[in-house]
């Protein structure tokens, strides 16, 4: 059974945007009060957050599909609907985001790092909220906007100062079980070791993490063994430590064999040219692997390597290594930059940014693109002709009527506004600007209007037959 996973795809979606609502206050003697629709809650975010209690990615492995709750519509007398919960997913410190194009979207390290997956949708406002002088009773409301989804990667990378790296079974387990408390699985086997391992060293006043790498072979980096699954995991680390036998029993392989080959993987992979290199011939409590050691120790000398005779198993050369590697670790320490504090950057929009863009894509079809009036088009009921008569106001302040025309747009000519693969479309008619003319006096709702008395009634009854009997020659009815 899988105990540990490094890579996941993740299906998330954020919580959808509450519907506005189109109420009217009705109280005793005075049953149209006024507008009292109240807005839709904001849909809950998808948050990614560094857990230092998590160390897998085991639980999205199983369960990769992830959404937040939506919003809850509005109400009547004014009651705004409850915002959705955002959903905190943790995850490892190390992990790195991107999408399905390979394209790093945040890097996680840090106890506490967050970063948003998926942005809930904004909550539709209610009419009491779009009324105005101009506009006292509003027959419609904005709808809710859908939620973000998308789908991401998850990439765990090993947070460690050291990497050990080398052949299965070159005693990499054993090694970091006597440097630290970590106790890895050790058996006489290959690739016993199946996920990387994590210890927590001391020596003298630093403390630093190393990590047991599995096992690399020769085409790792093209995917043989459980190289490439894993060799991102070398990739935060300061040091790689080589770990070498030198007392194996197979006859085709010697220890400066395997570090070439094992350099060679790490050339292929890519971006460790830069970080210092330690070798450690391990198993020296054996006659002939003490022998070989002293054969190569000057060869690999000579290469500009510094080199640590050792045996995890009888202890030996421990406390030499562990300082060696403290003082190389602390000297990478010092020397990265300092991080400064973070800047907020104020980038005022231009003055000639409208905000929008209206392009020619074929003949007599124009593309209206920009944040606001694709948000508009979501927002808006299409079913309601008064909320289209709005988003047609809307449109024109914007300014996207004179761009069309700019452009040189006709009546008649199709605009599409959004993406191609969720877009509305409509026939163009330069009296768009006109929107809410067009419905008649929508701002001056007559059942807002005090009733006329009823002496005024009849007598705009008998006006209107009196016009109705100069109309008809001839009897009339009523």
């Amino acid at each position: 059974m899988t105990t540990f996973v490094d890579r996941v795809e993740l299906h998330v979606a954020a919580g959808n945007g509450g519907h506005g609502v189109a109420s009217v206050m009705r109280e005793k003697f005075k049953p149209l009060g006024g507008p009292d629709g109240g807005n839709g809650g904001r849909g809950g975010d998808v948050i990614l957050v560094v857990d230092q209690d998590v160390t897998t990615l085991l639980e999205y492995h199983h369960h990769p599909h992830r959404k937040a709750t939506n919003g809850q519509p509005g109400a009547g007398d004014h009651r705004s609907g409850k915002n959705g919960q955002d959903l905190v997913l943790p995850v490892p410190d190390g992990t790195v985001i991107l999408d399905r194009a390979g394209n790093v979207l945040a890097d996680l390290v840090g106890q506490g790092t967050t970063f948003i997956a998926g942005q809930g949708g904004r909550g539709g406002l209610g009419n009491a909220a779009l009324a105005s002088a101009r506009r006292k009773a509003p027959g419609f409301a904005l709808l809710g906007e859908p939620g973000e989804a998308r789908d991401i990667v998850l990439e765990l990378k090993t947070v460690a100062d050291v990497a050990l790296v080398g052949y299965p079974s070159a005693g990499k387990s054993s090694l970091i079980s006597v440097l630290s408390a970590a106790k890895p699985k050790i058996a006489d086997y290959p690739f016993t070791t199946l996920v990387p391992n994590l210890g927590v060293v001391t020596a003298g006043s630093t403390v630093y993490t190393i990590a047991d790498v599995p096992g690399l072979i020769p085409g790792a980096s093209q995917g043989k063994g459980l190289g490439l699954e894993f060799l991102r995991h070398v990739e935060r680390c300061e040091v790689l430590v080589h770990v070498l036998d030198t007392a194996t029993l197979e006859s085709e392989r010697d220890p400066v064999s395997d570090l070439d080959t094992i350099e060679a993987e790490l050339a292929l992979y890519g971006g460790l040219e830069n970080r210092p290199r330690v070798v450690v011939l391990n198993k020296v409590d054996i006659p002939d692997g003490k022998d070989l050691a002293d054969m190569i120790r000057g060869d690999l000398e000579e290469r500009g390597y510094r080199v640590f005779e050792v045996s995890a198993v009888a202890r030996l050369g421990l406390k030499e290594l562990s300082f060696a590697l403290a003082e190389i670790v602390a000297t990478a320490r010092a020397a990265k930059p300092v991080q400064e504090a973070t800047r907020i950057v104020i980038r005022p929009q231009a003055v000639d940014d409208t905000g929008f863009t209206v392009t020619e894509e074929a003949e007599n079809l124009y593309r209206v693109r920009g944040e606001k009036p694709e948000r508009w088009v979501r927002q808006t009921d299409f079913s309601n002709d008064e909320a289209v008569g709005y988003l047609a106001d809307r449109l024109n302040r914007l300014g996207i009527e004179d761009a069309l025309l700019k452009a040189g747009a006709r009546t008649g000519d199709g605009v599409a506004i959004g993406p191609e693969d969720n877009a509305v479309v409509f026939d163009w008619e330069p009296t768009m600007a006109a929107g809410a003319e067009m419905l008649g006096r929508r701002g001056e709702d007559h059942r807002m209007e005090a009733p006329r008395p009823a002496a005024q009634r009849r007598r705009d009854r008998d006006a209107a037959r009196d016009e109705a009997d100069e109309e008809y020659d001839g009897f009339r009815p009523f």
